[in-house]
């Protein structure tokens, strides 16, 4: 397995819609656990493959806490099929939005299918933590950010840093 570089706001490939996964082979497992290993390395909780140049919708979230075993889970192709009336706010990060952070409201609960490692159709209704972290890496497939759900005033203040970093730095990834 190997780390992948991250792709950082402002790159446009963020705003990119994924495209579906045409076949869960070796491959796409192995690329799935490079995934794994980059999000545990970041660290951080949730990783979609657009956040490391892959337009594939996929993503993959880990919820167990330090010290404990650690629980991976792979999502390909997930489709929201419901969601609550309820909201709950969450204070949301980004590791393709590197130390910002902001409380978002989302529904309380998801049910999501998908298709395993194995490439087995399943299904998960969700709730707390793991709905918010779903709905934010579902987000990423489909080119949103959870910049796009706080305040206008908000997001551009971000966007702005964003780019001045990014303006003051050379670019970290390889075309071609």
């Amino acid at each position: 397995m190997s780390i992948k570089p991250l792709i950082i706001l402002p790159d446009p490939i963020l705003r990119q819609v994924s495209k579906p996964v045409e076949r869960v082979d070796a491959q796409l497992r192995k690329f799935a656990g490079d995934m794994l290993d980059t999000m545990y390395d970041a660290p951080g909780i949730g990783l979609a493959a657009i956040q490391v140049g892959e337009p594939l919708r996929m993503l993959v979230i880990d919820l167990a806490k330090e010290g404990e075993e650690p629980a991976p889970q792979v999502f390909i192709n997930p489709e929201v099929l419901a969601s609550s009336d309820e909201r709950s706010v969450y204070e949301e990060g980004c590791l393709s939005i590197p130390d910002y952070y902001a409380e978002v409201e989302r529904p309380a609960s998801v049910r999501v299918k998908y298709l395993d490692r194995d490439g087995k159709q399943q299904e998960v209704a969700a709730e707390g933590l793991l709905a918010t972290c779903l709905q934010h890496e579902i987000d990423h497939l489909n080119g949103v950010l959870f910049i796009d759900h706080i305040s206008k005033l908000k997001r551009d203040m971000v966007m702005k840093k964003f780019k001045k970093l990014a303006k003051d730095k050379p670019p970290t990834r390889m075309v071609g």
